[in-house]
């Protein structure tokens, strides 16, 4: 697979640029375009040198409430000896451009775009940029739900690359998924993948689930059936959708359609009185 993978850079538009864009937040989903990702709306994390965050997703009662997700911009020298607060928090990181030094359980990864690391809850690890240009990655968030009797899940460190996407039977390869763990390990309690499409390929049905998702576009563009209504999104926007928010799509650009995909797994729903 390509690595044309979109990454925000900041800055503002011109004071002639209309103002109206295609952000939108529904009872059901929100679409956060990538002409929304400017310098004012990131975020300064504690422990974290010369890095911005723009955050994409948060637990929001009422609406997806199992994970948060952030770009992070590191510059040169930049990082942190402490990145996670929360012990009970695991993670993903996704490169998508420059390159990250990640130090986890004492071992050295050097994470290229593509790169993806699984940090489990409680681990140390860090982070820095040790390169002269900016790096930007994905980290996704989320309170690891234990279940006795099942391990927590072991870290890795892999590439995007080294990876053969599986394709979706019966579509001839038009509709595919990079799996980075297997959807069998009820250890994990979060998948993060990458879905392809080329150029025609669909979900020729409305997904409608438990499963709440987070969806970066990395590359492409093509128009989401999302509740009833048809939202056209290109590399660098994102889909929040909570549960059972009835989703579709077909990728309808000249090139491939790629998504960053986040979901909940692999456990009882929670019973709240």
């Amino acid at each position: 697979m390509s690595n044309n993978y979109y990454a925000p850079q900041g800055g503002h538009p011109p004071q002639t640029q209309l103002t109206a864009d295609r952000a939108v937040f529904t009872e059901a989903y929100a679409l956060i375009p990538k002409g929304v990702m400017r310098d004012i709306v990131t975020s300064n994390l504690p422990f974290w040198e010369s890095t911005r965050a723009w955050v994409l997703a948060r637990p929001l009662s009422g609406f997806a409430e199992t994970f948060s997700q952030y770009i992070m911009e590191v510059q040169p020298d930049g990082g942190s000896d402490k990145p996670e607060l929360d012990p009970k928090a695991e993670g993903v990181l996704f490169v998508v451009e420059g390159e990250l030094t990640l130090t986890l359980e004492g071992e050295r990864h050097v994470m290229a775009p593509g790169g993806y690391a699984f940090i489990p809850p409680a681990s140390n690890w860090q982070v820095r940029n040790d390169t002269r240009a900016p790096v930007r990655f994905h980290w996704i968030r989320k309170a690891y739900e234990y279940v006795e009797g099942i391990d927590v899940p072991n870290a890795f460190v892999t590439n995007e690359q080294e990876i053969l996407p599986n394709e979706m039977p019966g579509t001839d390869g038009r509709w595919s998924t990079t799996r980075f763990v297997d959807p069998a390990d009820v250890r994990h309690d979060m998948h993060v993948t990458i879905v392809n499409f080329q150029p025609g390929g669909v979900i020729p049905f409305d997904e409608t689930h438990v499963m709440e998702h987070g969806l970066y576009v990395l590359e492409g563009k093509a128009v989401y059936h999302l509740n009833q209504q048809w939202v056209e999104v290109e590399a660098g926007d994102f889909m929040w959708l909570r549960a059972f928010c009835p989703q579709a799509c077909y990728a309808g650009g000249p090139g491939p359609f790629r998504y960053l995909l986040y979901k909940d797994v692999n456990r009882h729903a929670a019973l709240k009185f």
